[in-house]
């Protein structure tokens, strides 16, 4: 059966798609891209469904964001990405925010292993990646400091997109 896509999805797609577009073209998702939905979002449910409606709203911005901000926090993240999540999450629910972050971290991991492997640089990465893991176990004369040089990051604005997009067909085709 077909099932139409609603229009918090539609916007939390149209969203994305301009985060998606912008982080690949600049490596920035600008604010004048995720703030005035992540206000807008709480006050469209207020005047359309009533304050419970907007609490959840803004409950589920703070669910979506949580865990980007503590990534942020520890320069995992970019600010980019804290506010476009919080802004899924107020537009679309928590539900969708947080299958768009799951699946969106998926889709980097897998690309990311790919292009390490087509560089060659797999098993480095996994071994400087296991010392980071390890270091606070360890004694203090063998902790390891990253080298700047295996340090590499990934923009998230596009495999943020596609789980979004991986979310609404998942829900779209999961409903009849």
């Amino acid at each position: 059966m077909f099932t139409l896509i609603t229009i918090p999805s539609l916007c939390a797609l149209a969203l994305v798609a301009g985060a998606a577009a912008s982080d690949a073209k600049t490596g920035h998702i600008p604010n004048w891209l995720t703030l005035p939905p992540l206000a807008i979002a709480p006050l469209a449910y207020l005047i359309g469904y009533g304050p419970m409606a907007a609490a959840l709203s803004v409950l589920a911005a703070l669910a979506c964001g949580l865990v980007p901000y503590l990534m942020f926090r520890k320069g995992a993240a970019g600010g980019g990405d804290v506010k476009l999540l919080a802004a899924l999450g107020a537009i679309a629910g928590a539900s969708f925010g947080i299958e768009t972050q799951l699946f969106g971290f998926a889709i980097a991991l897998v690309f990311s292993l790919v292009l390490l492997t087509y560089r060659g640089r797999l098993f480095a990465t996994l071994k400087n990646a296991a010392f980071l893991a390890l270091n606070p176990l360890l004694p203090r004369r063998h902790r390891r400091q990253p080298v700047p040089e295996s340090m590499s990051t990934i923009r998230m604005g596009v495999p943020f997109a596609l789980g979004a997009l991986l979310s609404v067909w998942l829900r779209v085709g999961s409903i009849g």
